[in-house]
């Protein structure tokens, strides 16, 4: 066998580069695809050896211990989303809620504060309101685009700001900027959900994020395969207060479920450009559409944050959110007729979905939150997938039809 081979990172390649590339540690035998490690465990040369990486000191050699503590291919999939976001570290977890409560759980405790954009997933506010308050951590919530009420909320107790822009399903557009700055002067972790955008159309790091979470079973997988999520941080952030939460509760990312990440990866920036490019086609003929009360699309002119939405992101992104006249029974006469698009409450995928977000993704939340939010009974989220745009449209049509 030849010497182990592995690419050698550079922060200028381009993303599409990164995304094929980053990472890369090819074992003796030279494969050309990343190598799937299987196992559970590690074993050693010497007892020395498992003494020192267990102790973490610099007579260690790198290398792993077990499963739940780390493995190569999780390995590969953290180093190529840290390369592609430009961040010091990248830490793969089980799911995407697993990353969103591991980036704030490490960091937060009984007495601590967090401020939250009001417009959030169902499961993002459950942890939030219902889930931390549990452990003594308290949050107040204000409306994303209302920076007086940003500022508003800060208090001395304040260690942790969490949004997501564009949120789900109302595709809120919020000003990072702006509010990284309030957070940086609060000196509290700003936290950004930048699963809709995905680091191909945003990087939140270039406007004061602290901390990017990642549902990798949406975009990153891309074809509806496997759970996976990340959180991208500083080597501080991550070996200081995620590593010491997350080895010890064990929402490890799967082996296979990273490699399957990694194949997905590689064409991400070709998939979201595609998808992007027909969200956008599709809004603008929803506003033309009978029976369509509002279209909501980051890139469309009638949306309020539209100018904001195209300084922070390079397209408008995959996802349409429209509201149809006559509330939950015209939404489900549509999606009973859908012939094409699947009713599905997941996203990103190759495959066009759509949902009914007050009866299933936000239905826990209860009407109250609900309408905290802008989310009403007639209100469908589409997530555009790479069939032919003009497929999807007569689609679409025929069944918002009558």
């Amino acid at each position: 066998m030849t010497k182990k081979i592995r690419t050698r990172n550079s922060p200028t390649w381009g993303d599409a580069t990164k995304l094929v590339r980053g990472g890369l540690d090819r074992t003796p035998y030279g494969e050309t695809s990343e190598a799937l490690y299987l196992n559970s465990g590690f074993v050693y040369d010497a007892p020395e050896t498992a003494e020192a990486r267990f102790s973490n000191t610099a007579n260690s050699d790198g290398g792993y211990v077990y499963g739940r503590y780390g493995n190569p291919t999780v390995t590969m999939f953290e180093e190529r989303l840290a390369l592609l976001e430009g961040a010091e570290a990248a830490y793969g977890v089980a799911s995407g809620m697993a990353a969103v409560f591991g980036a704030l759980a490490c960091q937060l405790k009984t007495g601590d504060h967090i401020v939250s954009s009001k417009a959030l997933f169902g499961s993002c506010y459950q942890i939030i309101t219902a889930i931390l308050p549990r452990f003594g951590i308290t949050h107040t919530l204000v409306d994303g685009n209302d920076l007086k009420a940003w500022k508003a909320a800060f208090r001395p107790e304040t260690k942790a700001v969490f949004l997501e822009t564009p949120s789900n399903p109302t595709l809120e557009i919020i000003d990072m900027g702006a509010v990284g700055e309030l957070a940086k002067a609060a000196k509290a972790c700003f936290v950004v959900d930048n699963i809709f955008a995905t680091p191909i159309l945003q990087k939140p790091l270039q406007y004061g994020a602290d901390v990017i979470v990642y549902s990798g079973t949406k975009h990153m997988d891309g074809q509806g395969r496997v759970l996976g999520g990340a959180i991208v941080s500083t080597k501080q952030f991550k070996e200081e207060l995620l590593k010491p939460l997350l080895r010890h509760t064990g929402p490890s990312l799967s082996p296979f479920n990273a490699w399957v990440l990694l194949k997905g990866m590689e064409t991400l920036k070709i998939r979201v450009d595609a998808q992007s490019a027909s969200a956008h086609a599709i809004a603008e003929h929803l506003e033309a559409l009978k029976g369509v009360s509002r279209v909501i699309y980051p890139f469309l002119e009638s949306h309020p944050q539209a100018a904001l939405a195209r300084k922070q992101m390079k397209s408008g992104g995959t996802m349409v959110t429209f509201e149809v006249k006559g509330g939950k029974d015209k939404a489900f006469d549509i999606l009973r007729k859908l012939r094409l698009v699947d009713i599905s409450n997941n996203l990103g995928d190759a495959k066009s979905l759509m949902t009914h977000p007050a009866s299933t993704t936000h239905r826990n939340i209860g009407p109250e939150a609900r309408a905290m939010m802008g989310i009403t009974d007639g209100m469908l989220r589409l997530s555009v997938g790479l069939e032919d745009v003009n497929d999807l449209l007569e689609d679409i049509k025929q069944a918002a039809a009558g």
